[in-house]
This record gives C-alpha cells, sequence and structure tokens, in this order.
C-alpha cells in the first residue's frame, strides 16, 4: 500500500502563493494586488481620477484633426477643349460660349468670342454650364498661360475696392491694356474657326430660351 503523505509533505497556502510570486518574476510578469506599483503608474492613475478644481464656464472646443488632401476637379466626359457650353448663371446667363482649357481651380475658362456675343474671356464653374453637341476643333488657338486663376483675381480684387470706396463719384474705368490683349489674341484665333463653320456664329450670337411647354431634359443639345 502507498504511505501516507504526512502533514510536512502537503504544500501549505503560504508557501503555494510565494512560488507564484517567484515564478511571475521570473515571467517577468506581476500579479494584481502584489508589490507596489511604480510612482509613474501611481501619478497617472490619479490624475485620470482626480476632478479638476476648475471647470471652464464655457465649452471649449477641440480642435478636429483632418487630413486634407488636394484633389484637382474633375472634368466632366462631355466638355472638351472647343465645346459649345450654355451658362446657365451670372450676368451671361443663356449666352453660348465657346470652352478653352481648365483652370488649377478647376473652374472652366470660356469665350463668346467677345465680338459675336459680348461675353469676354471669363470663369466658370462646370455645374453652372450645359454643354452641348457642338463643337469646334481649336487645337491651334494658343491660350497664353498667364490666363490662370491669379489674372482674374486680381481683377476682381480691384473691382471690389473700387466698389467700397465710400461717397465717390462712380465713373466709367477702362479695362487695363493687358485684359484687352489678352481678348484680342484669342479672338483673333476664334473667329476664323468659328466663321468656316456653317450658321455657327449666328447660333453663338442667339441666347438660348426655353418657350411655353418645352422642357430641357427632352432636348437634345
Amino acid at each position: 500500500l502507498p504511505a501516507c503523505a504526512s502533514p510536512a509533505d502537503t504544500p501549505t497556502l503560504e508557501s503555494h502563493f510565494s512560488s507564484m510570486v517567484t515564478t511571475s518574476h521570473k515571467r517577468g510578469t506581476g500579479l494584481v494586488g502584489v508589490g507596489k506599483k511604480p510612482a509613474a503608474v501611481k501619478a497617472a492613475a490619479a490624475k485620470a481620477t482626480k476632478p479638476p478644481r476648475f471647470y471652464a464656464p464655457e465649452d471649449v472646443p477641440k480642435p478636429v484633426y483632418k487630413k486634407n488632401t488636394a484633389r484637382p476637379t474633375k472634368l466632366r466626359s462631355s466638355i472638351a477643349p472647343g465645346t459649345v457650353l450654355i451658362l446657365l448663371a451670372g450676368r451671361f446667363k443663356g449666352k453660348r460660349v465657346v470652352f478653352l482649357k481648365q483652370l488649377e481651380s478647376g473652374l472652366l475658362l470660356v469665350s463668346g468670342p467677345f465680338t459675336v456675343n459680348g461675353v469676354p474671356l471669363r470663369r466658370v464653374a462646370q455645374s453652372y454650364v450645359i454643354a452641348t453637341s457642338t463643337k469646334i476643333d481649336i487645337s491651334k488657338v494658343s491660350v497664353d498661360a498667364g490666363l490662370n486663376d491669379a489674372f482674374f483675381k486680381a481683377a476682381d480684387k480691384k473691382a471690389s475696392k473700387e466698389f467700397f470706396e465710400g461717397d465717390a463719384e462712380v465713373t466709367k474705368k477702362e479695362l487695363p491694356a493687358e485684359v484687352k490683349a489678352a481678348q484680342k489674341k484669342v479672338d483673333d484665333q476664334l473667329m476664323p474657326l468659328v466663321e468656316k463653320v456653317k450658321d455657327l456664329k449666328g447660333y453663338l450670337a442667339t441666347r438660348f430660351t426655353l418657350s411655353k411647354g418645352v422642357y430641357p431634359h427632352t432636348l437634345k443639345f
């Protein structure tokens, strides 16, 4: 028969607990509630649980961090250089213009030409135009690189400054020489191309309108 274990051979609770502590120290792990916590852990715990002494009278907005990435505006597939567009808003609403190129801001650079319908070089958003199926070949038209967003922003800034001058006498001022030169250069290249296509000059000079009973979604542009 196997010999009975003596009380000295029976592991006690104290010896079992001490063996666990020794094993945890060897493994690099600690038991919950065993030993002393580091000072940094104690300070962090106290800071997390201790309420602030003063509260802000108003809610302090927290900054929202957003990762903004500059994405170029995608040009609609129905719009290409030389496409005739119909303006839907602004001073020249209903006018037909020729699309020249897309600027860095995503806006479209268009021209009447000015000698045909009075629409000068302008920037328009593609959401405010209707692209027609009429198109002319402007591959040989040279558009100056200086016709960019900065060119038009300078003109807009000057116009707004004159508007807020107060009670000063309003006098009609002529356009800057560089604006006139840029318009003339573009028109001189567009006019031969417009006159080459039959009835295109009259088409550009006519304003787009809708009569009673005519719905735009049933039209083919």
